[in-house]
């Protein structure tokens, strides 16, 4: 594989991956009603079909002579081989495929549907068009040229590769060669052990690197439905080796991959879990209180964990980080393009009936959203290239998927719909109602300014439920860059601005200051001045009353 098309689809990866939306089913029966309302649209409006079928027409005979300017979207990889725009027949074969793509949106976007089915027509609309794009066909020049470099070998592993990902993957490409990785030889090295066990989780307390630490520890809350070693990749990835280089004692939750047996498990059940987990670290630690760091999911459940501990009067956490996590669910994105009630009760039942969500179906769903990025370009790389899946770390981490339990599942499906996190007291967990203006600690909210599965407008508007002091900052990746973003990257940028939040998201971007490398060395300074004194390193991991156990990263990671 050339390390440009390595490059191409790594990036792709990076921007894509940690998408899985626990909450918005995609069902094949909800695209089909789509499908059948654009075909009805075209029966109702004869005239003004015949009237699109003409001008595409029109279209169609400035292509074949030589008269059209159409040309792909300049960020659009998939055109990229100089033969698609130098070749005669090649420009001509893709402008016909632009004519007639564009000619089918503007059709819908002109016919008299209801703005959110015009939405939808798009959608449904984009999956026949990219899935019919030229660069997925035998005549992609890449594929043709590397068929004769390899005297038609090519053509036989890729033949090769589709027989296996239809016995072993459900007929979607493979991703990542998932054999290249194993998470404790090649992932997840920094040294620590499992100071603690419940039926939720494993508590990993990490080996401090430095003669002194500071005082106050920080716990590392990832999302339910990914593993945790997200935070510890790869040497150079490891947002857990960073904090012991600068002397934050460093424990991470990694939570069990549940079976239908613990479809009850809830969010109030997650909260318990967490508070038990947080009183093991203040006896390991001997600090009075812990920083918390919570990403997507699982910031919303140390959201919550603040509020019901400010109902309760507790003050167990001084300050909290939230990375790319969502609380106020209004979202306005394709992700929640055909979510209504329907919807979201029959995903409510489907998880109820077998106990889990798994994670799988909900990567295949995600897959969909996005599949020029998911599908369409291993698609190329694997079958008509002939290329082995590539070897990425992210890529393995994100197929390593989890399952939720079915109680879970149902709770984020209601925060979805109700958005009880926006008002005082509309949300119960724990047997307490939860209000985020009670919750005082300093939050330090993360959010990336490309991401598409929590965008950055939401997490704004999530950081200014909180009654303490807040730390807004904006990435300038997406979803997965934003968390994985160690200093040294010289392309990394990230924004700060007026601490007040003003209600428009957009208004504080306007207004805010862009800084150089990574956001993780102003998190790093904003975390140390809230992480206390510093004392001499421990000695040893655990105490008596929890001693050390197995080496990180634990069993419960293994769990498939």
């Amino acid at each position: 594989m050339s390390n440009k098309n390595t490059e191409d689809l790594q990036r792709q990866a990076a921007e894509n991956t940690l998408g899985l939306n626990p909450v918005v089913g995609l069902r094949s029966k909800d695209i089909l009603t789509a499908a059948r309302m654009v075909l009805t649209q075209a029966v109702k409006q004869p005239i003004h079909s015949a009237k699109h079928v003409a001008h595409f027409g029109l279209q169609l005979k400035n292509v074949l002579l030589g008269q059209s300017d159409l040309r792909p979207d300049e960020g659009d990889r998939r055109f990229a081989d100089p033969a698609w725009s130098q070749n005669p027949l090649y420009r001509r074969y893709l402008q016909t495929y632009l004519a007639w793509r564009q000619e089918l949106h503007d059709w819908i976007e002109d016919s008299n549907l209801p703005s959110q089915d015009t939405r939808r027509g798009h959608f449904v609309l984009d999956l026949l068009t990219e899935a019919m794009a030229p660069s997925n066909s035998m005549a992609n020049p890449a594929a043709v040229k590397r068929f004769f470099e390899t005297g038609g070998k090519s053509l036989l592993d890729g033949l090769s590769h589709l027989a296996k990902d239809l016995v072993n993957n459900g007929g979607m490409p493979s991703q990542v060669n998932m054999s290249a990785f194993e998470v404790g030889k090649n992932l997840a090295l920094t040294e620590g052990a499992v100071v603690f066990r419940n039926d939720l989780l494993e508590l990993i307390q990490y080996q401090p690197s430095t003669e002194q630490v500071h005082e106050r520890p920080l716990l590392v809350v990832p999302p339910q439905i990914n593993k945790f070693y997200v935070f510890d990749l790869s040497q150079e990835k490891s947002l857990a080796r960073f904090n012991l280089r600068n002397g934050i004692q460093t424990f991470i939750v990694s939570w069990r991959n549940p079976t239908k047996a613990q479809r009850e498990w809830g969010l109030s059940t997650y909260i318990e879990a967490l508070k038990e987990t947080i009183e093991v670290v203040l006896a390991i630690t001997g600090s009075k209180d812990v920083n918390l760091l919570g990403a997507c999911s699982g910031g919303i459940t140390c959201a919550a964990l603040l509020g019901h501990y400010a109902a309760i009067g507790e003050n167990k956490v001084n300050a909290m980080t939230l990375l790319v996590s969502v609380l106020d669910t209004q979202l306005d994105t394709s992700v929640a393009l055909f979510v209504d009630e329907q919807t979201l009760e029959a995903a409510k039942r489907r998880s109820y009936q077998a106990g889990v969500l798994e994670g799988k179906d909900m990567a295949k769903v995600f897959a969909w959203m996005r599949p020029n990025d998911l599908i369409w370009n291993y698609w190329v790389n694997n079958y008509l290239l002939g290329n082995e899946p590539p070897v990425f770390d992210i890529l393995y981490w994100n197929n390593d998927t989890t399952r939720l339990p079915a109680t879970f599942h149902g709770d984020l499906i209601e925060l979805f719909k109700t958005n009880p996190l926006t008002r005082a007291n509309a949300l119960e967990v724990c047997g307490t109602p939860i209000d985020l203006k009670q919750v005082k600690s300093d939050i330090y909210c993360l959010a990336g300014v490309n991401d598409h599965i929590t965008p950055w407008e939401s997490c704004y508007r999530s950081a200014r439920l909180f009654g303490g002091k807040i730390e807004f900052v904006l990435s300038n990746s997406g979803h997965i860059q934003s968390i994985l973003n160690p200093p040294g990257n010289p392309k990394a940028r990230f924004m700060t601005g007026d601490r007040e939040l003003p209600a428009d998201p957009k208004a504080w971007q306007e207004e805010s200051t862009k800084q150089p490398d990574s956001w993780w060395l102003h998190w790093q300074a904003w975390l140390a001045e809230r992480s206390g004194k510093l004392k001499k390193s421990p000695s040893a991991l655990g105490n008596k009353t929890y001693p050390a156990g197995e080496a990180a990263p634990g069993t419960y990671v293994h769990e498939r």
